[in-house]
């Protein structure tokens, strides 16, 4: 958690860093969090929280957000100090009134004892730093979807939109990037190393053995992911196409995750997962 504070701390009094404690008791959280809001004052907020999970601490963070642009960094993670900085030049350059609604950049997943790390970059879907929107935008490969690692949304859209994740529940961030997508006009692509996604611990929620325990709410994000799309109807072609393919994705890896898992009762679940897809 530290490493991940003090990586975005270089950016200075350009950014509100805010630290969402989330009932935490099994480390030093609360004290780290109220340490580093102590340390920089104009720069760091300390929230505490009763336990409301993943979803609940972004809804915290987004309350308590006065900056023009907003970004999730979780605590295992961090951010490159180089790109950084071009992303927070990037930021400040765009005219008041005239921002875009999202800006994308690369993210590397930092992968405990791999040799290479694999870097996930858009430079041949997106046009490469400048402002684009849905009908300028190339075909994606199955690896380069846009995930809470390399989105930075505007603030004031997600207000606009009402975002607000669900308690306690995980894998909330696909709902966080998928469902202010209909909203978004306007793109920015700057094309740099941002993000590392740290990937190594046994109880972290991509695991398979974790994620086949938590299956249920994977499900449920799932659902509430096509009840989205249903009830906001992107009219954009282009928008409508990526909402569908990430919803195809998402289905693939619950289904996969409940065969693997290979009990009747997932079985069950996975029929009527596609059933309610269906529907």
């Amino acid at each position: 958690m530290e490493k991940c504070i003090k990586s975005v701390l270089i950016g200075g009094e350009d950014v509100e860093v805010i630290i969402v404690d989330d009932g935490s008791t099994k480390d030093d959280t609360a004290e780290i969090a109220d340490r580093y809001a102590k340390m920089y004052p104009t720069i760091v907020k300390a929230v505490h929280q009763e336990n409301g999970g993943h979803g609940q601490a972004v809804n915290t963070g987004l309350a308590h957000a006065t900056g023009k642009f907003f970004k999730v960094v979780d605590s295992d993670d961090w951010v490159d100090a180089r790109s950084y900085k071009k992303i927070l030049t990037t930021l400040k350059s765009f005219v008041e009134g005239e921002e875009p609604d999202m800006v994308i950049a690369n993210y590397v997943y930092d992968k405990v004892g791999a040799k290479r790390k694999k870097v996930i970059h858009y430079d041949n879907v997106f046009p490469v730093e400048q402002m684009f929107g849905w009908d300028d935008i190339g075909k994606f490969k199955i690896d380069q979807y846009i995930l809470m690692h390399s989105v930075i949304y505007r603030t004031q859209l997600l207000k606009d939109c009402e975002l607000q994740l669900p308690k306690h529940t995980f894998y909330v961030d696909n709902i966080f990037v998928f469902e202010p997508l209909p909203y978004v006009k306007k793109m920015y692509y700057v094309n740099t190393n941002f993000y590392r996604y740290f990937i190594g611990r046994e109880d972290q929620s991509v695991n398979e053995s974790v994620m086949i325990s938590r299956i249920d709410q994977q499900l449920s994000v799932n659902k509430r992911m096509i009840d989205s799309f249903i009830s906001e109807n992107p009219q954009n072609i282009n928008c409508r196409k990526y909402m569908i393919n990430y919803l195809r994705i998402m289905m693939e890896v619950s289904s996969i995750f409940l065969i693997v898992s290979g009990t009747k009762e997932h079985l069950e679940k996975k029929k009527a997962l596609w059933q309610y897809a269906k529907d």
